[in-house]
């Protein structure tokens, strides 16, 4: 099992505040002979009849020694777990989370507006003292 990001727990709670059940912890991939772990996987339903939207979050703290190291690996990984996820659970759609502060430091810059745009890769940006979401990038998805 891979170690737990310093602000998992923070996230959880923003997620299940903005109104999604939390339905791995960590999800589970496996391909091949590999297994991968998202950190989250969620949904949320519409009615009782009709299943949601289901999510997959991968929360990212960018601690590292290096910005951009940290946002190399991120976007490798976000797209390692998007082939899996596109052949294994192609209903749920993988983002990465990232504190506000991360947020405005590195997706806010030039560079991280490039990853942004070029690669659409969703970002969940939460505040993790109030625990709270604070936006979805492009936007939240809308359950069918």
């Amino acid at each position: 099992m891979p170690a737990r990001d310093k602000y998992h727990d923070n996230f959880k709670n923003a997620l299940s505040k903005d109104g999604w059940t939390i339905t791995h912890d960590p999800l589970r991939l496996k391909w091949g002979n590999k297994d991968l772990y998202v950190d989250l996987g969620a949904e949320q339903l519409l009615t009782a009849e009709k299943a949601g939207c289901q999510i997959a979050v991968e929360i990212k703290s960018f601690g590292g020694a290096s910005e951009m190291n940290d946002i190399e690996n991120a976007v490798g990984q976000y797209f390692v777990y998007r082939s899996v996820l596109a052949r294994t659970e192609p209903n749920r759609r993988l983002y990465i989370a990232v504190h506000d502060r991360i947020f405005i430091d590195i997706f806010e810059e030039a560079v991280g507006r490039l990853i942004i745009q070029d690669y659409q890769i969703p970002l969940i940006v939460f505040d993790p003292q109030m625990e709270v979401i604070l936006r979805w990038i492009p936007s939240k998805p809308i359950v069918d």
